[in-house]
This record gives structure tokens, C-alpha cells and sequence, in this order.
């Protein structure tokens, strides 16, 4: 009786925690998971929590995240981020809420190379007024199971290049 009692706990504590383990298989699997997902887990209310380890398991290690920008002087520029000073940047500078959501895309591939570019509006409310909409510029690794974000660069309309027609359908 002492010995069933004891696998019985055992197997409780195992299927909880198997329970409690998160997976994100799912969201690598195809382009429009991968890309689902990217938008998904940056988006949310304030203070909101993003699950960074989901936003992190859609990159390669040497991923690189570049955001085009205006300086002082009205030049243009880049930062380059890896996924982890995106979660640094990001974590410091959204303290209204965030969502962003893809408008439309045009996907090209060959091999192992996918690039997507995904036209995007970005909001502070769920249901409220678009702030920005711009161009994420992705290039995915289509491994043998998987697909790997490898870099998104993007250039938004507040830098003063409004979206063309082709890009919103």
C-alpha cells in the first residue's frame, strides 16, 4: 500500500510538472506560426508580462534584430540587437501597452532561405488608434524541423516613407 501511495505521488508530481513545461514546437513550425508568433509575443497591455523565453526559442543565437532610425540631425541610421537586447530595449522603453499585428506579406523561398515582408500597425490599446505601421523585413533558416528567425529589419512610416499599395494587400 506504502509503495502505490508513493507512485501515485510520484506520478501526480510528474504529470504536473510536465503540465507546467512550456513548449513552443508549435510556433516554428511553418512561416505563418513563426510569424504568428513573433507578433503575438511582443504584444499586450501594460505592465502586461511577455513570455520571453517564447520570444527568444524563434531565434537563432546569432540573430540579429535592426530597427531603422532618424538621429538628432535627421540622418538615418541602424541599431543592431541581438534577441536579447531587444528584450532589454523593449523591457526599458514600452511602458504604454503595445500590440503590433501583420497587415499583410510577400514571401519568397529557396532551400534552406525564406524572407518575408510583413507589413505590420502597430497600437498602445488592443481596439485602439494605429501609431505607426511600417515593413519587417524577416529573413527565416528553414532547418530540417524547424524554421529560426535569423534577422528582421525594419523601417517604419514615421521615419517619413509612407507604406505603397503594393505592401498593404
Amino acid at each position: 500500500m506504502k509503495t502505490l501511495s508513493i507512485l501515485t505521488f510520484l506520478f501526480v508530481v510528474a504529470v504536473a510538472a510536465a503540465a507546467q513545461t512550456k513548449t513552443y514546437e508549435r510556433d516554428v513550425q511553418s512561416v505563418d506560426a513563426i510569424i504568428y508568433a513573433l507578433y503575438d509575443v511582443i504584444s499586450g497591455d501594460p505592465g502586461a508580462p511577455r513570455d520571453w523565453d517564447r520570444f527568444r526559442f524563434l531565434f537563432k543565437p546569432d540573430a540579429k534584430l535592426i530597427p531603422s532610425r532618424k538621429d538628432d540631425k535627421g540622418n538615418f541610421e541602424l541599431r543592431t540587437m541581438t534577441p536579447e537586447g531587444y528584450v532589454q530595449f523593449f523591457s526599458s522603453r514600452i511602458s504604454t501597452g503595445f500590440f503590433e499585428r501583420e497587415l499583410s506579406r510577400k514571401e519568397d523561398a529557396f532551400g534552406t532561405v525564406v524572407h518575408v515582408f510583413s507589413t505590420y500597425e502597430t497600437k498602445e490599446k488592443k481596439d485602439g488608434p494605429v501609431t505607426n505601421r511600417g515593413i519587417n523585413s524577416i529573413q527565416l533558416f528553414k532547418d530540417k524541423d524547424r524554421y529560426y528567425i535569423v534577422n528582421i529589419f525594419w523601417c517604419a512610416e514615421s521615419l517619413g516613407f509612407p507604406l505603397p499599395d503594393k505592401y498593404l494587400k
